[in-house]
């Protein structure tokens, strides 16, 4: 290396050290405010209110780790549900195994429970301060670190890279918008991608993203949300309430802030070009718990009847609109539905996880947003299991067109259920492709 290459060389990584000193003190800083957001989320989801020292990196007595443990941080629901096959198959892997489950999110937490068994723990996300992450690996001491899809904070990464702790990043992705913003702060957040001790992407389009921030990402294995389960107890109680009902169940899924405004727009526009149509059931499912109030006062105030599935139970009324009001029961939503409108895809926001819509045969109708899961919306187009539409009164359109077409309903339905089964097995090979790892930490 020249000598002016070397001047370069370290006065990359002198700027290198300066960003993560000023990242850092601002997380300092920003602890006051976390507190507050607590306090405030806790209003209606009470469970921010728990254990919040957690978030700081302080823990009970009783939060005690013993044995061979295997952290999962999963910061909320839907990456909560995701990672239950490669729990399941890890477990077989790797007999003996304790789990450490981490979140950001009380939902995540919730659904997490469900996966823990005798001797696993469970603890919030430590806050991303140098003090906060190195206290949890001093208290938790886990042999390997599995970081789901996104979730990459600086001084969590440094901090493991410290303690000798091989920290993951699987069933990774990276959108064209994050690589960007990547790039963008790349004296903060090349350092961390760079020091994962693995990244295992879901695709090969997220395998060229993170090379492109100089990160050497394993050979992709797939999407470990298409080994999700869907209930099948939930699934057959909404398929029955589905089969009672006289007219076809349009469903919003995980609807995001703004949605339902551009639905019950789209749905003023096509009542009026469109009187002749035959009457459909409308479903809502908001994405955040914090929202069904308001999603039901909005409805209310458009003028229309809400029925709620946390009052109403399967038996929902003759209302305009059923609001699906509950958490952890989509399966139940998906089998009452003949076509869902996908949420997270009319606005710019990246789309949510059509998966499990095709695991429950529900075919999806989705906006032009879907760049959180841009290659699972395309192979789903390619194999029939969904549309792409450029706006909510087209897509409104088109799921009102399928839902009259009994037979064209009935292929993509099972399109769907095809989809969803041809993509199967990514947890297993990500559990075999990580055995490496877990086996150098039994031998350092």
């Amino acid at each position: 290396m020249s000598q002016a290459a070397t001047k370069l060389h370290n006065w990359g990584r002198a700027l290198q050290r300066v960003v993560h000193l000023f990242y850092s003190a601002l997380m300092v800083l920003l602890q006051p405010v976390l507190r507050w957001k607590l306090r405030r989320r806790a209003r209606l989801e009470p469970a921010y209110a728990q254990h919040v020292e957690q978030r700081f990196g302080y823990y009970d007595a009783s939060v005690r780790a013993d044995g061979l443990l295997l952290w999962v941080h999963s910061v909320s629901l839907g990456e909560t549900r995701a990672i239950g096959a490669l729990v399941s198959d890890l477990r077989v892997q790797w007999p003996g195994i304790r789990l450490l489950l981490t979140h950001g999110t009380a939902t995540g937490r919730e659904a997490g429970a469900e996966l823990l068994q005798a001797g696993d723990l469970q603890v919030w996300q430590p806050w991303d301060t140098p003090g906060a992450t190195r206290r949890f690996l001093q208290h938790f001491k886990p042999r390997l670190g599995l970081l789901v899809d996104t979730e990459i904070w600086p001084n969590l990464v440094r901090a493991c890279q410290q303690a000798a702790v091989p920290l993951c990043l699987v069933n990774a992705r990276l959108s064209a918008r994050s690589l960007r913003r990547a790039q963008r702060l790349r004296w903060l957040a090349e350092p961390a991608y760079q020091s994962l001790a693995g990244v295992w992407p879901q695709d090969e389009d997220q395998a060229n993203r993170f090379r492109a921030l100089g990160v050497q990402a394993h050979a992709p294995t797939g999407n470990i949300k298409f080994d999700m389960e869907p209930d099948l107890a939930l699934w057959s109680q909404g398929q029955a309430a589905r089969q009672a009902l006289l007219r076809p169940v349009l469903m919003l899924a995980v609807s995001r802030e703004g949605e339902e405004q551009m639905w019950l727009d789209a749905l003023r526009s096509l009542r009026l070009q469109r009187a002749s149509d035959r009457p459909v059931q409308w479903l809502i499912v908001p994405r955040h718990p914090q929202r069904f109030d308001a999603v039901a006062a909005l409805l209310q105030a458009a003028g229309l009847s809400v029925a709620r599935r946390s009052v109403d139970g399967a038996h929902f009324s003759s209302a305009d609109v059923w609001l699906g009001d509950t958490l952890g029961e989509m399966a139940f939503y998906y089998g009452l539905a003949d076509v869902a409108l996908l949420g997270g895809s009319f606005a710019p926001l990246g789309g949510q996880n059509l998966i499990e819509a095709a695991a429950c045969r529900c075919p999806v109708v989705m906006g032009p947003h879907t760049f959180n899961f841009a290659q699972a919306a395309e192979m789903a187009q390619e194999a029939g299991a969904a549309w792409e539409r450029p706006d909510m009164a087209s897509a409104v359109q088109t799921a009102m067109q399928w839902a009259d077409d009994p037979a064209l309903l009935e292929a993509a339905s099972s399109a769907a259920w095809a989809f969803a089964q041809t993509h199967r097995g990514a947890a297993l090979r990500l559990a075999r492709a990580l055995d490496v790892l877990w086996r150098q930490g039994a031998a350092s």
